[in-house]
């Protein structure tokens, strides 16, 4: 069996971390070894010398690809949870895993969606000023045009993307040819 990585990726509040918990309860359930990175538990372990300029950000998502990579390199399952907003930093990601390895999720969520979400108040400080380089509001996302899954959080339950996700994550591992699945994946859940 091959090892994957499942990169999600959206805006802060769309449901990245409670998806990516749901597969990772999913896969853990069906006997996979599996690890969950999310950026907001590793940022104050891996990068706590990090702040949020776009070197910085840069630096965030390349340290949480080295320790993936490793995870896949030892045939595990690893899910990550992390913004990683800029599309440039997205494709170095991905060209560090083997394309069968690397499934990238954009979660698809409005941004007003992910304000009413926001039982933290990141996006009103982010609008008063008072919390500068915010993603979604002073600092850009780059919406992704080369992921293999896009989850829409607005229409579809957490369990049923998080299932469809599974499955895809199942066919990667399985011992078939694994580099016809790139076209097949590719879908709204």
């Amino acid at each position: 069996m091959k090892g994957v990585c499942v990169w999600f990726t959206g805006l802060p509040c769309s449901g990245k971390t409670t998806t990516a918990e749901r597969l990772t309860e999913y896969l853990a359930e069906s006997g996979e070894s599996v690890t969950l990175l999310d950026s907001d538990m590793i940022r104050p372990v891996l990068c706590p010398d990090l702040g949020f300029s776009r070197e910085d950000r840069r630096s965030n998502v390349l340290r949480i690809a080295f320790v993936a990579r490793e995870i896949v390199r030892h045939r595990g399952i690893v899910v990550v949870a992390t913004v990683s907003p800029f599309d440039e930093d997205r494709k170095l990601v991905r060209s560090m895993f083997d394309p069968p390895c690397f499934v990238q999720v954009y979660i698809t969520t409005p941004l007003e969606e992910c304000e009413r979400r926001d039982v933290k108040g990141h996006y009103a400080k982010a609008r008063a000023g008072q919390l500068p380089m915010f993603t979604g509001i002073s600092s850009p996302y780059e919406v992704p045009d080369d992921s293999e899954l896009i989850c829409d959080t607005e229409t579809h339950s957490v369990t049923a993307s998080a299932l469809e996700i599974f499955q895809a994550v199942q066919y990667r591992r399985s011992e078939s040819d694994v580099r016809t699945a790139l076209p097949t994946l590719r879908a709204f859940v």
